[in-house]
């Protein structure tokens, strides 16, 4: 693992490889995105080789940026990467902190540019299987049941999430939002369908 991603150290920001950063639980920047189609938000599970928290849910994409690169281009990239996403406007939501233990030593404190998009959730894409074990779409309205049943199907900053920052993610976006406008590309084709994500294990 050789990512080098913005952390702060002394107080000042610098370049730290990724996973020096969790174990010495520093304070570093970090993407995430909801992609939502409706009243529906899509959420992924991580894949099992993922180096924390493999095989839990969590929101669509949730990742952190390299050295100088600019949030946007982060969440535009890594949605590709991971779900094989592109051509979503994304919009930017909110500025948010948190802390969590993820396990293995290693802790999260992340200082989170959140963002939205919407799509159609009958469009289908293929997740990298390396990244995502699979995908499903969920009511938002569902999300704070879902998690008060199963929490231990979840993310530590999914919950979070959920619990603190939802006005910020899905209600209306503070003054001053921005929007990053991407070339109109179509989302790869591929067997993820609508139809076959809602038919997950998560109810």
């Amino acid at each position: 693992m050789s990512a080098m991603i913005p952390a702060w150290v002394g107080g000042r920001l610098q370049p730290v490889e990724k996973l020096e950063v969790h174990l010495r639980g520093l304070k570093h920047k970090a993407v995430s995105v909801f992609v939502t189609s409706g009243e529906f938000v899509l959420l992924q599970q991580r894949a099992l080789g993922k180096y924390h928290t493999p095989g839990l849910w969590a929101n669509t994409c949730c990742t952190h940026p390299n050295w100088r690169e600019d949030s946007a281009t982060c969440a535009t990239r890594r949605l590709d990467e991971e779900l094989g996403i592109s051509g979503l406007r994304l919009r930017w939501r909110d500025q948010v902190e948190y802390r969590a233990v993820v396990g293995d030593a290693m802790v999260e404190h992340e200082v989170v540019d959140i963002f939205v998009a919407e799509m159609d959730r009958h469009q289908p894409f293929v997740p990298n299987p390396h990244e995502v074990m699979q995908v499903q779409w969920v009511r938002r309205s569902e999300l704070t049941r879902i998690i008060a049943a199963q929490p231990a199907l979840f993310t530590p900053w999914f919950k979070i999430y959920v619990a603190d920052f939802a006005a910020q993610i899905f209600d209306t976006a503070p003054s001053g939002q921005t929007e990053m406008k991407k070339a109109n590309v179509l989302p790869k084709a591929g067997p993820v369908e609508s139809s076959e994500a809602e038919q997950g294990t998560l109810s």
